[in-house]
């Protein structure tokens, strides 16, 4: 018995089927386009629409797993609430059990063929649907391919001795051996961390006899629980209601297992009664192929069961949730708020959180500016707004970063012309307001350089400050409306606002100059009053800027 070969193949197998299920969720996403967006956000408070979009989302992305973990970044960012997320939670339990069937499709044998077919449209196709129907033709030989390597490296177990006298002790007969199975299946799925790669290697297992149908099921039950080990990873640093909601899957989960194995014998009994063909039974190539329909259909009877039962008492459900994580108490707030681990779950739903957290960004801009302009006031400037200022600008400074590295992660797992264009809006956009913060700390500065050098402006001078000041603000504020939705602009509005700002600020100049030329104004203090009135101009181009980022136009603004 080689059991280097039998490891290296087997090792081989499984990378083939990952990466066959990476490319397939990814092609499958492609080709949905904005069906993923538009499903999410069709979950409502009723559970059952709330069960479905978790099903067809599931099928859609081939991850259970996955569709948890972007439940968890959705309730994160405050786009779903507990109730609502559990029931798409549910619903993704019972999408994830479309893996086994299409695993039960005869075709391993074919997948080398489907590969070869899906290659050339997939790296010549110049139209991108053609190009996303060949990605997921390749990706299905490839699982199919992968599948087909486990079974062949695990066929010379089955007339293993010591391999044979091993799997005694996981017969799947006893209470103890099919606890033993069920702890066996969660944590080899904990460290995989995908249930559908677990869910190949049982199959591959029992297709070549190597483990018997009882421990199959035993096994694909663990499967269910290690499976919520992703989402609570998730979860760890979200709100209080994103952990909730990873709680929620995992509770879900161990009781309907737990309630699975008190019954473990007649369910296997009964799923045998139903599906035809014995798993037992050895055919001409020496595969065990009826396992393979068995295992599919008591994975999806378990699911599927479970889901119906608990539907009528999601609420009930929720609020035990609720007991167990109770709120925390009141604390400082996190300023990245929604924004966790990057790359997972679809696109779309990845650059609505990003655009969650820019708005958040605009509101710490806003609370800035306001103490910027405490601090401008004479006679004597605040150190308790400069400190304030400079912090809330280091916010904006690390926020634009965590934004910027996140969308462009989420552009690395490839989007459509229309996200391409609504992610480089997000980093656009994070980075006027990143440099609308850094000139509202500019002005603190040549605040600050007035009192230093123990130097003042005329009162009307300062008049003239404030009053634009005044005036770059409100314009910004009028973005920052937009930006929550609460006032619709237009671009020629606010093209035409820029305009008056700017004749404005002409207007100050002049009148500035002419305090100079008759001597009321010094040197140094008539630089700064420059410097104080350039930081302004750049705030209102920036906050132009940011309105034709956030509306997808790419012509910059006047200065």
């Amino acid at each position: 018995m080689d059991y280097f070969k039998i490891a290296y193949t087997a090792l081989g197998g499984l990378g083939i089927f990952f990466l066959g299920m990476k490319l397939l969720s990814e092609g499958l996403q492609r080709l949905a386009g904005g069906f993923i967006q538009r499903m999410i956000n069709a979950v409502t408070s009723n559970r059952v629409i709330a069960v479905l979009v978790g099903l067809s989302v599931t099928c859609i992305i081939q991850s259970s797993s996955v569709t948890s973990v972007m439940v968890v970044g959705l309730v994160n960012a405050g786009l779903m609430n507990l109730t609502q997320a559990i029931g798409v939670v549910f619903g993704a339990n019972i999408g994830t059990t479309i893996t086994g069937w299409i695993l039960a499709i005869k075709v391993g044998k074919y997948g080398l063929l489907l590969v070869g077919i899906g290659i050339f449209p997939m790296l010549f196709a110049k139209d991108k649907r053609w190009s996303s129907i060949g990605n997921t033709l390749v990706a299905l030989g490839l699982v199919f391919y992968g599948l087909e390597l486990m079974s062949g490296a695990f066929k010379p177990l089955r007339n293993d001795e010591d391999f044979l006298s091993y799997m005694k002790l996981f017969h799947a007969k006893s209470l103890g051996s099919v606890l033993m199975c069920v702890l066996m299946g969660v944590i080899l799925t904990c460290i995989v961390q995908s249930s559908s790669a677990m869910l190949g290697i049982t199959i591959a297992l029992a297709v070549t006899g190597s483990i018997s149908f009882h421990t199959a099921v035993a096994l694909v039950l663990g499967e269910n629980i290690g499976t919520t080990i992703t989402a609570q990873l998730a979860a760890i640093g979200a709100n209080v209601n994103a952990k909730r909601t990873a709680l929620s899957h995992s509770l879900f989960n161990v009781v309907g297992v737990s309630i699975m194995v008190l019954i473990f014998q007649p369910y296997v009994e009964f799923i045998d009664s139903i599906v035809p063909g014995d798993p037992a039974t050895v055919d001409p190539t020496g595969a065990f192929s009826s396992v393979t329909a068995h295992i599919a259909m008591a994975h999806s009877v378990f699911n599927v069961t479970a889901v119906v039962l608990i539907i009528p008492f999601i609420t009930p459900f929720a609020r035990l949730v609720e007991k167990i994580i109770p709120d925390p108490e009141e604390k400082m707030p996190r300023h990245l708020q929604y924004i966790g681990k990057p790359g997972v779950g679809t696109s779309g739903i990845s650059l609505t959180i990003a655009q969650r957290e820019l708005s958040n960004m605009a509101r710490i801009v806003s609370k800035l500016n306001t103490r910027v302009i405490e601090y401008c006031k004479p006679p004597k400037p605040s150190e308790n707004d400069y400190a304030e200022v400079c912090r809330l600008e280091n916010i904006t400074d690390s926020i634009q970063q965590e934004i910027t590295a996140f969308v462009c992660q989420t552009m690395e797992g490839g989007l459509s012309a229309e996200q391409s264009e609504k992610a480089y809006s997000i980093i656009r956009a994070a980075d006027e307001l990143e440099s609308i913060a850094d000139y509202s700390l500019s002005l603190c500065r040549y605040r600050n350089r007035l009192d230093k050098n123990d130097l003042e402006f005329s009162s009307e001078a300062w008049s003239d400050v404030h009053e634009y000041l005044s005036h770059a603000y409100s314009f910004y504020e009028s973005i920052y409306s937009h930006i929550r939705g609460e006032q619709e602009r237009t671009m020629r509005e606010v093209r035409d606002q820029a305009v008056k700002l700017n004749i404005e600020a002409d207007r100050l100049r002049s009148v500035h100059l002419e305090r100079m030329r008759n001597g009321t104004c010094q040197p140094l203090p008539a630089l700064t009053y420059s410097d104080l009135m350039v930081a302004m101009r750049r705030i209102k181009n920036h906050s132009v800027n940011l309105f034709e980022a956030l509306n997808f136009h790419t012509q910059e603004a006047q200065p």
